[in-house]
C-alpha cells in the first residue's frame, strides 16, 4: 500500500461523443457547459468515473442520463491525456462514441439536460480537446464502413440503397457516385435484397434491403474504400 501512496493521483473521465441521424444529416449532441472553466463553452456530455463503476458502465450511465436510451453500443474512441489538458485538475479522459437513432431518444430529458443536437457540418468552437474526440470518433467509424455495414442501427429495418448512401454521404461529408456505392456496398455481402419496393419517389421504384442475420460470418474478408 505504501508504494501506491508514493505516486501521483489522478482524476479519470470519460466524455462521450453521441451521434444521432437526422434529416439526412449526422448530428452530435452538445452542451453549453454549465460551469468553470469554459462556463457557457460548448462540451460534449461527459462526468467522472465513479468508485463502483468501469469507465464503460460510466459511459453508459451518461448516455442514459442524458438521452434516456440504455443497452446502446459504446465504443471507446481513445484516451486522451495530456498533462495541461484540463486547467483545474490533472484529468485523464476516455472518450466513447455511439450512433443512435434521435427519433428514439427521450427528447425532454435532453432539454432537461441543456443538449442540443448541432449538425457536424456546423459544429461550433469546443472546450479542451473535444474537438479532436469527435475527429478520432467520426475516423474511427468511416474506417469502420470500410470492412463492415455501419449505420443500419440508424435507419428502418427495411432500407433502400438510396437511403443507405444519403446515411453514408452525411458520415463521410461528401457525395458518392450511386453506381459505385451500390457495387462497393453489395460487395461486402451483407444485405439481402427484399421483393419490396420503395414507389414513393418513382414509379419505377427502389427495392428495399435488409441486414443479413449472419452478418458476422459474410464480408468480413471484403475491404472498399469509400
Amino acid at each position: 500500500m505504501e508504494l501506491y501512496k508514493i505516486h501521483p493521483q489522478h482524476y479519470v473521465a470519460v466524455d462521450c461523443v453521441i451521434m444521432g441521424y437526422q434529416d439526412e444529416e449526422i448530428k452530435l449532441l452538445l452542451y453549453p457547459r454549465s460551469f468553470e472553466p469554459y462556463k457557457g463553452k460548448w462540451s460534449l456530455l461527459g462526468g467522472f468515473v465513479q468508485d463502483d463503476e468501469s469507465a464503460d458502465n460510466a459511459a453508459a450511465r451518461i448516455l442514459k442520463q442524458t438521452t434516456g436510451l440504455e443497452q446502446i453500443f459504446l465504443e471507446q474512441v481513445a484516451s486522451f491525456s495530456v498533462p495541461n489538458r484540463d486547467p483545474e485538475a490533472r484529468v485523464i479522459s476516455l472518450a466513447y462514441y455511439a450512433l443512435i437513432r434521435i427519433d428514439l431518444h427521450d427528447e425532454e430529458r435532453v432539454k432537461e439536460n441543456g443538449a442540443y443536437w448541432i449538425s457536424i457540418s456546423k459544429l461550433p468552437n469546443l472546450i479542451f480537446d473535444h474537438q479532436e474526440m469527435f475527429e478520432k470518433a467520426l475516423i474511427k467509424l468511416q474506417q469502420k464502413a470500410g470492412y463492415s455495414l455501419i449505420g443500419t442501427e440508424l435507419l428502418p429495418e427495411m432500407f433502400t440503397l438510396i437511403q443507405l448512401r444519403k446515411l453514408y454521404e452525411a458520415l463521410f461529408q461528401r457525395e458518392f457516385d450511386p453506381g459505385n456505392f451500390r457495387k462497393k456496398i453489395l460487395s461486402l455481402g451483407v444485405l439481402e435484397k427484399l421483393e419490396l419496393k420503395d414507389v414513393s419517389e418513382s414509379k419505377k421504384g427502389a427495392f428495399y434491403y435488409k441486414v443479413k442475420n449472419n452478418i458476422d460470418e459474410v464480408g468480413k474478408d471484403r475491404i472498399v474504400k469509400f
